[in-house]
C-alpha cells in the first residue's frame, strides 16, 4: 500500500476542521504532507486559500461519508487521518472501519457513548489486527479528563502510592463559547435514546465503554447537587462528565485496572459556598435536566434547535483567544495521600484549545507511527498517546502538572 499522505484533515470545510488545519500549518514539521478532505473541492480550496503559504501546495481530497469507496481510498492514502465530521454516530463509522482495516491511525472529538460503543464492537479487533490505533475525543472531551488521571496514575506509581481510590475532576475554569457541534451530537444521541429506549441503559452504564470489564462498585453519575466534605463547596454535575467519566474507565480497562481495584471517577463543577452556591448548583444541575428533557420532548425540540448554536457555527477569533479553562483532578492514592492533576490553557475550550490538541494528537501519531510497543485497537489518549501527548500539549504553552496535597490545600480549593 502506497501512503503519499502523512495527516489527512476530514472535514475542513467545517469551523473546527479549518481550525485544526490552521494548527498544522503552523506547528506541523516542515516537510509533512497534510491533506484537506471534504466533499467539496471547491470549498476545500478556499480553506486552503486561506491558510497561508505553508499550506499552498496541500494536497486535496474529496471524500464524502455517504461513499464508502471514497472513505476506503483516503484512509489508503493516509498515515494518519483526524475527523471532525459529526455528529459521528450518523457521520462516523464508515470512516473509522476504513481507517481500521487500512491500517490507518485515526482521531476524532466526539462524546457520544453509542458511536464509540459501536466503533469498539465493530473496529476494535479489526484495528487491533491492522495495528490502526483509532484514538477518539481527543478535543476538550476528553483529552483533560484523560490525560488528568494519566498524570496521577503516573506519580502514585513513581511515589509507591499504591492505586488511585475516589478521584474527581472538578471543572475550575470553563469560559467561552459552547460548540455548535457538541449540540449536534447531543442532540443526536438524545434522539435516537428517546427513539429506541433500550439504549438509555447502554449509555447509563458507568461502564458502556470498557469492552465487559467493570471497575470498582459505587461508579455513578453526579446528578444531584451536593457539599464536597473537604473544601464545603457545591458542587453541581459537569455537562460532559456521563461520557468523559466513561472514556477514563475504558483506558483503565484497556490498561488491565491499573488505576487499582478501589479506583472510582466523577466530574464536577463547583458553583461555591454557602446558600449563593446551593442556588448556583441547583440551577445548573436542573438546566442541564431540563436541556436534555427537551431535546427528547418533539414538541420541544424546535424550539432548543432555535436556541442553541448549529454545527459548522463558532465564535470569533478574539471570542476563542480571550477563552480559557482549567480543571483540577483529585485522588487518594491507595497509602492515604491526596495528589492533585491540573490541566489548563489559554484559548476556548470548545474551538481553539480543542484544535491544538487534535492537532497534537495527529502530530503524536505520526511520529510514533511503527515504533515498538504500540498496539491498535479502538484506544483512549492516555492510553495511545500518554506522555508523548502531555509534553506534545506543554510545548504549546498547556499546563499539565500534578503535586501532592495537604490539608490546607484541600480546605482552599
Amino acid at each position: 500500500m502506497s501512503r503519499d499522505l502523512d495527516i489527512t484533515v476530514y472535514g475542513a470545510t467545517g469551523f473546527v476542521g479549518e481550525l485544526v488545519a490552521e494548527h498544522l500549518a503552523q506547528a506541523a514539521p516542515e516537510g509533512t504532507v497534510i491533506a484537506l478532505a471534504g466533499r467539496s473541492e471547491p470549498r476545500l480550496r478556499a480553506v486552503r486559500d486561506r491558510l497561508g503559504e505553508r499550506a499552498a501546495e496541500w494536497p486535496l481530497v474529496v471524500a464524502d461519508s455517504s461513499d464508502g469507496d471514497s472513505l476506503r481510498a483516503m484512509a489508503q492514502r493516509s498515515r494518519v487521518v483526524v475527523s471532525t465530521v459529526g455528529p459521528y454516530q450518523r457521520h462516523g463509522l464508515p470512516l473509522v472501519l476504513a481507517c481500521a482495516e487500512a491500517g490507518t491511525d485515526y482521531a476524532d472529538l466526539t462524546g457520544e457513548v453509542l458511536f464509540v460503543r459501536e466503533a469498539i464492537e465493530q473496529a476494535h479487533e479489526v484495528a487491533r489486527r491492522s495495528g490502526a490505533r483509532i484514538v477518539v475525543s481527543c478535543g476538550f472531551d476528553s483529552v483533560p479528563s484523560d490525560l488528568g488521571v494519566h498524570l496521577l496514575h503516573r506519580a502514585a506509581q513513581e511515589a509507591g502510592a499504591g492505586g488511585l481510590t475516589d478521584t474527581t475532576m472538578w471543572v475550575r475554569e470553563a469560559t467561552g463559547g459552547f460548540s455548535g457541534g457538541t449540540v449536534d451530537s447531543m442532540r443526536g444521541q438524545l434522539r435516537q435514546m428517546a427513539d429506541e429506549p433500550h439504549l438509555r441503559r447502554v449509555v447509563a452504564d458507568p461502564f458502556a465503554l470498557s469492552g465487559g470489564r467493570s471497575g470498582a462498585p459505587g461508579q455513578r453519575d453526579v446528578m444531584r447537587p451536593f457539599v464536597e466534605q473537604d473544601s464545603g463547596r457545591w458542587t453541581a454535575p459537569f455537562v460532559m462528565a456521563s461520557y468523559n467519566t466513561r472514556v477514563v474507565r475504558r483506558s483503565d480497562a484497556l490498561r488491565d485496572g491499573a488505576y487499582g481495584p478501589a479506583f472510582r471517577y466523577r466530574e464536577v463543577i463547583g458553583t461555591g459556598r454557602g446558600w449563593r452556591g446551593a442556588v448556583r448548583a441547583r440551577l445548573v444541575a436542573g438546566g442541564l435536566g431540563a436541556l436534555a428533557g427537551s431535546m427528547m420532548v418533539p414538541g420541544l425540540r424546535s424550539l432548543v434547535d432555535r436556541a442553541l448554536p448549529s454545527p459548522g457555527e463558532g465564535p470569533s477569533r478574539e471570542t476563542r483567544e480571550a477563552g480559557s479553562f482549567r480543571t483540577e483532578t483529585i485522588t487518594t492514592t491507595q497509602d492515604g495521600r491526596r495528589w492533585a492533576a491540573t490541566v489548563a490553557a489559554q484559548g476556548d475550550p470548545g474551538y481553539a484549545a480543542t484544535s491544538v490538541e487534535l492537532g497534537q494528537a495527529a502530530l503524536v501519531l505520526l511520529a510514533t507511527r511503527g515504533e515498538q510497543g504500540r498496539s491498535g485497537g479502538v484506544l483512549t489518549p492516555a492510553v495511545a498517546l500518554g506522555d508523548d501527548l502531555v509534553a506534545a500539549l506543554r510545548a504549546q504553552g498547556f499546563t499539565l502538572e500534578v503535586r501532592e496535597l495537604g490539608d490546607e490545600d484541600l480546605r482552599a480549593a
